[in-house]
């Protein structure tokens, strides 16, 4: 078999060679510095996590409950907390504190633990670093300008996180917390169905999922405490499930201590 080739068929041999030969030369230099060290890539930056759950021998585990709709039920709630002797984590958006006051105060003087959900719950992840640490600083800011307390705990809405996420939260003192059981309370679920989705997956260190400003939450959480209980565990604030220092997530984002003492 022979190959023809006429002028214009070479003529598109060599532009295509050609322009190969140039992509290579530019991806070169791209990726390389003047002292000739590799620039770092997408694909080699280290995923940043937020803690799901906790590593722990201690049957304890941390219920957060987060605000973001209305305030309607929280007496009903923080009546059951101080029934079941228990205390929580609160993740409160900006905008409800703003709206619901003396509700943000009440959770307070309840000796629970208020956190922060953002000022605005907006996607996050589509927000520059600047614009993520006005979120979480204003936040931040109306929560103390009530409770006289600053944030330390910081859960991005719709769950949303990444590198420049947790670094804005990193970098003014929060700690991002996501969770590793849900409730799914938010979509009308009532107590027997919330609790068939924690029964046989609860454990030591699990971070639990729930809303204010549903319809069946407050009803449900009553049962919810006792049945947890009910299998040796006990409920603690999210900064006592947590390690303050000497720690590392891994990547199914479970915080885990690290040995420091000498062998």
């Amino acid at each position: 078999m022979f190959f023809v080739l006429n002028k214009e068929k070479i003529y598109s041999y060599i532009v295509v060679l050609s322009t190969v030969f140039v992509l290579f030369a530019v991806s070169t230099l791209l990726f390389q510095d003047t002292d000739n060290k590799t620039i770092e890539t997408a694909a080699n930056i280290e995923k940043e996590l937020p803690i799901y759950s906790v590593d722990t021998k201690d049957n304890k585990v941390a219920i957060t409950m987060n605000c973001a709709w209305n305030a309607d039920d929280i007496d009903q709630i923080l009546k059951t907390l101080d029934k079941q002797k228990v205390k929580i984590t609160f993740f409160m958006v900006g905008e409800w504190v703003d709206k619901y006051p003396d509700a943000v105060k009440k959770i307070s003087q309840a000796g629970h633990e208020i956190a922060n959900h953002s000022d605005n719950h907006k996607h996050v992840n589509n927000l520059s670093y600047e614009e993520n640490v006005e979120e979480i600083l204003n936040c931040s800011k109306k929560i103390k300008e009530i409770t006289g307390k600053e944030t330390t705990l910081y859960r991005g809405p719709y769950g949303e996180y990444n590198n420049t996420v947790i670094k804005a939260a990193k970098d003014n003192n929060h700690t991002v917390i996501q969770w590793s059981l849900d409730t799914l309370d938010y979509n009308g679920l009532d107590e027997d169905q919330m609790w068939d989705r924690l029964k046989n997956k609860i454990t030591n260190g699990s971070i639990i999922l729930m809303h204010n400003g549903t319809e069946n939450t407050a009803k449900a959480l009553d049962g919810i405490l006792t049945k947890i209980k009910e299998k040796g565990f006990e409920i603690v604030k999210v900064s006592d499930l947590i390690y303050k220092e000497n720690y590392q997530i891994d990547n199914n984002g479970t915080q885990k201590q690290i040995n420091t003492m000498n062998n």
